[in-house]
């Protein structure tokens, strides 16, 4: 029987443009169902122009929480009352919890693209990784995979708005972690190349190949890949990016962005119910 809604019914959302895309209203209302519980999950088109009213109203309405996507991840954080280390790490937001009223945010992307490696037997601890990218999604990959013992990190980002935040993550990544970092331009081919060549994974953390830029990838050619490199894309519309369809043909194992935002979504989850996601249903679902 679909879950109904009632007079208690408590609103969770998901803020961001474009977002009709995003499955997570079907991962979270599955899982509220599940457990019983009187939730429901709606996206709201959302972009930076209406970013303050979007989330004034959502706490004069009273709402659970909710999650915020892209290009709001950073904008965000100003209009909060409180961030948590997380999300001041990744200076970037992706979840938000209204605790009587105290709008309070922190990162679980991070913690959901980690845990998408280990769902699917990737250890990456004590390795070297190539990142691509310096908002927040590829931000929050490089932060935790360096708090969880990731050796070397390499960044790249284009010189656009995000180039001072790549060369800032590579900076606290040396002062915070155990992990050795260093930022490049995306545009210096010649290192992309080789930072590529010694790294066991390549992340795609940047919106190459999403919305207008599908079919867009972030690396030149097949030629910056090999066949025993593990290529991962923070995106999951479509479900195979143009990166992806080259790793493949290079013969990479590849990962989309689908575990990552289920992870995520599981971790964000039980801050708002402070129950456990049941993860194996909605993975099923999804």
């Amino acid at each position: 029987m679909p879950q109904r809604i009632t007079g208690h019914t408590e609103l969770i959302g998901l803020i961001a443009n474009p977002i009709r895309h995003s499955k997570s209203p079907m991962m979270h209302n599955t899982a509220f169902e599940a457990l019983g519980l009187d939730y429901a999950y709606l996206v709201f088109e959302v972009d930076q122009s209406g970013l303050e009213e979007a989330v004034t109203g959502l706490r004069a309405l009273g709402a659970r929480g909710f999650n915020v996507s892209l290009p709001n991840k950073g904008p965000v954080m100003q209009y909060l009352d409180e961030i948590l280390p997380a999300g001041e790490l990744c200076q970037a937001v992706n979840t938000v919890v209204n605790d009587h009223g105290r709008l309070i945010g922190t990162s679980t992307d991070g913690q959901g693209y980690m845990e998408s490696l280990k769902d699917a037997g990737i250890d990456i601890i004590g390795k070297k990784i190539t990142v691509l990218g310096a908002g927040g999604a590829a931000t929050a990959i490089a932060m935790q995979a360096g708090l969880d013992g990731v050796s070397e990190i390499s960044i790249f980002n284009r010189q656009d708005e995000f180039w001072e935040r790549a060369l800032e993550n590579a900076e606290k990544l040396n002062e915070k972690t155990g992990c050795r970092a260093a930022a490049y331009q995306l545009e210096d081919t010649e290192a992309l190349r080789r930072e590529i060549a010694d790294s066991v994974l390549l992340a795609n953390g940047t919106s190459c190949g999403f919305a207008e830029q599908v079919g867009l990838s972030p690396v030149p050619d097949e030629s910056f890949l090999r066949p025993d490199l593990i290529v991962t894309d923070a995106i999951y519309v479509p479900e195979q990016t143009a990166l992806l369809e080259m790793a493949e043909r290079v013969g990479c194992r590849t990962l989309n962005g689908v575990g990552m935002m289920l992870y995520q979504g599981a971790a964000a989850f039980k801050i708002w119910t402070g129950r456990e996601m049941p993860v194996d249903l909605v993975k099923e679902v999804l």
